[in-house]
């Protein structure tokens, strides 16, 4: 058996970064760990690397870049803290920031939404957050009346513009290496034969027949369960999940 040091391992940051970009989805997540160790490098090339993706789509390579190039651990120590106190942001982080204050990725919305909240939250890493943005989102494309109650109904949710469910769906999936998000639900709902029961399981949102306690016991980081994010109330049963996966805009997003 051959020994040595891996191909990436003897690569430029430039061949890292380019092999990374042109590989499989499976072949990426392979790839994250040695751009993490060799970040120092890599980090001035991203914003050419992103400059040269597609901003319309939903490449999850472009947000994981991103992650690593606004990452605190990568500026900690080469920046002034922020105002809000926030971890510190090195230049470079800085001009991405200034450059793309909105997120870098092109979203569209039916009913004038502003995205860029929720684009900035998933660009830090800050799930949570994004969450609960997520769920106002989807209370207002339901109507002033799921505003008010505080909750979709299911019948709310076939109207729903298809452009801000996929909006919705793509800054999930590019900021979460393709974890998360409705149609990496969906894909693995299919999967499961349309077993919902096992779904909530796969999901991390039940376990041992009890569901999992909000917030306190969610898993709020890239580390979390294949799809945990983002959530959707099923105390009040699979009628609202049903309904979203179900709505054509998911449907178109996933291969049968």
């Amino acid at each position: 058996m051959l020994s040595g040091p891996s191909v990436s391992a003897t690569a430029s940051a430039d061949q890292l970064l380019e092999r990374f970009l042109s590989s499989s989805a499976r072949q990426r997540r392979s790839l994250l760990a040695q751009l993490q160790q060799r970040s120092a490098e890599i980090r001035p090339l991203i914003p050419d690397a992103l400059d040269r993706l597609d901003a319309t789509g939903d490449d999850w390579a472009a947000g994981s870049l991103i992650h690593a190039l606004l990452e605190p651990a990568a500026a900690a120590g080469n920046g002034a803290a922020a105002a809000d106190g926030a971890a510190p942001r090195d230049g470079l982080a800085e001009a991405f920031l200034q450059r793309h204050p909105e997120g870098w990725l092109a979203v569209g919305s039916a009913r004038g939404i502003d995205y860029a909240p929720l684009q900035r939250h998933l660009m830090a890493q800050e799930y949570e957050q994004a969450d609960r943005i997520t769920s106002e989102i989807l209370r207002q494309l339901a109507g002033p009346a799921a505003v008010k109650r505080g909750y979709v109904y299911y019948s709310e949710v076939p109207p729903m513009p298809s452009v801000d469910l996929e909006s919705l769906d793509r800054l999930w999936v590019t900021y979460s290496q393709g974890r998360f998000g409705f149609s990496v639900q969906l894909r693995l709902l299919r999967s499961l034969g349309g077993r919902w029961e096992q779904l909530w399981s796969r999901l991390g949102w039940k376990a041992g027949g009890i569901w999992t306690r909000y917030p306190g016991s969610f898993t709020w980081s890239i580390t979390a369960p294949e799809g945990h994010l983002p959530l959707v109330n099923q105390l009040r049963g699979v009628r609202l999940m049903d309904a979203l996966l179900s709505h054509p805009a998911l449907q178109q997003r996933v291969t049968p």
